[in-house]
This record gives C-alpha cells, sequence and structure tokens, in this order.
C-alpha cells in the first residue's frame, strides 16, 4: 500500500467519524427537542383541560333565623324545634344552605335590632327571617316602638343584601279588640310597604285551633313538640322560593 492510500484511507475514516457524530449531534437534538414538544404540549393540554372545567358554585349564603321562645326551642328537646325542622326539610329538598338559629327567649324588637348588625356582619346571609315582636306585646311595648324596631331591623337586612322573611304574630282577644287588630295589621303593613313575603301568624292552626290546648305545653303560651311540624308548616310555602 502506497502513501496515497494510506492517505485516503485516513481521510475516509475522519470523514466517517465526523458524519458520525453529526448523526448522533442531530439524534440528541431532535430527541430533545421531541421531549420539549411533549411536554409543552402536555402541559397545554392540561391547562386546557383546567381552563375546560366548570367554576365551582360559590356557596349560597346561610339562612338567619332571628327569633324570640317560639323559634329557640323553648321547653323542648334540642332538634325538636320548627328551625331545626327547616334545616332538615332544607337538606330533603336538596338546598344546600346552612340555618343559624340565632333567636333568644324572651327577645324583643328592640334586643333583635341591637344583635343583628354584628350577625349580619359574621353570618353575611341570604335570607333573615324576622320572628320578633309577641314579647314587645306581651310586656305592653307601644306599637310604634315595635314598629320602628322591625323596620330598622329590614333596612340592616336589606343593606347587607339579604332577603327577608317577616313572620307574624298575633294577641289573645284578652288584650283588646282594638289592639289585637292593631298588633295583627302591624305586620300586615310592614309586609305591604317594604314589599317582603310575610308568614301572617306563625301559631296559625296551632294558636287558633278549637282543640289549642294540645298544642301547647303546660304554660300555655309556648307550643309543643308536636305543634313545630306546623308552624314549619306556616313558614315553608313563603321561604322556599327565597332559597333558590
Amino acid at each position: 500500500m502506497n502513501k496515497l492510500d494510506r492517505k485516503n484511507i485516513k481521510d475516509d475514516s475522519a470523514n466517517f467519524a465526523l458524519q458520525r457524530r453529526h448523526c448522533i449531534a442531530l439524534a440528541l437534538a431532535l430527541g430533545v427537542s421531541g421531549a420539549c414538544g411533549l411536554a409543552a404540549s402536555s402541559a397545554h393540554a392540561a391547562k386546557h383541560k383546567e381552563a375546560s372545567k366548570p367554576a365551582a358554585p360559590t356557596p349560597a349564603g346561610p339562612v338567619l333565623v332571628l327569633g324570640d321562645s317560639l323559634s329557640a326551642e323553648y321547653g323542648l328537646n334540642r332538634g325538636k324545634g320548627w328551625v331545626h325542622l327547616l334545616q332538615q326539610r332544607m337538606e330533603a329538598e336538596k338546598i344546600h344552605r346552612k340555618v343559624i338559629n340565632a333567636s333568644i327567649s324572651g327577645d324583643t324588637t328592640a334586643g333583635g335590632k341591637s344583635r343583628l348588625p354584628a350577625l349580619l356582619k359574621q353570618h353575611q346571609p341570604a335570607v333573615v327571617v324576622l320572628e320578633l315582636g309577641g314579647n314587645d306585646a306581651l310586656r305592653g311595648l307601644a306599637l310604634q316602638s315595635t314598629q320602628s324596631n322591625l323596620q330598622s331591623m329590614i333596612k340592616m337586612a336589606k343593606e347587607a343584601q339579604a332577603q327577608v322573611l317577616l313572620v307574624g304574630m298575633q294577641v289573645p282577644p284578652n288584650y283588646g279588640a282594638a289592639y289585637t287588630e292593631q298588633f295583627a295589621d302591624m305586620f300586615k303593613n310592614i309586609a305591604t310597604e317594604q314589599s317582603l313575603p310575610l308568614v301572617p301568624f306563625l301559631l296559625s292552626g296551632i294558636g287558633d285551633a278549637p282543640d289549642a290546648e294540645q298544642w301547647f305545653q303546660a304554660d300555655r303560651i309556648h307550643p309543643n313538640a308536636k305543634a313545630q311540624p306546623h308552624m314549619l308548616g306556616n313558614v315553608w310555602p313563603k321561604i322556599k322560593p327565597m332559597l333558590k
């Protein structure tokens, strides 16, 4: 083999090695590019999938019940009152809202008015149920004061973007025909003026029933446990449309 042949072989080997390195580099480049492309594609698909998910529904605001002993389960075992039954009824109807019972036995409209601002701030309810006024009558408070307090609470609730359900009460005839009528009309007039849904009488079918004794506790003032479903029955048709 002469010098020229050896030189040609050497050049061929060098060219082969160079070509081999180019092939390896190209393969690596394609591999990295493919990996990057795959990663980018996967990230884009994940992002698109995440974006296409339906937004989680905003939890509906709770129902706040502001009442007196008629709503505070006075004389009853816990969980037997109409407010607790309201929570159960809502769950059965697949209405996923919490019911907050802020009722206190003996409370008046003045007491409710003083407590409501903090309750609105704490719970941010979507619906406020006002069941107050009975104790005002029992204490002989002026109707003008009761009416003013109720109107103030309605204004507070509306300013907090809450719907209001007004629950009316009636007093026994021994308070006198004029006062009895004026007291019942007060709730109707407020509801009309404020464009509110109204439960005219929470104890309808109970306090005015011919056999009223069987629906009350021994004090003949507070409804017993078997009266509570009837009380809820008076409230439910009015509050249900507010829960949609």
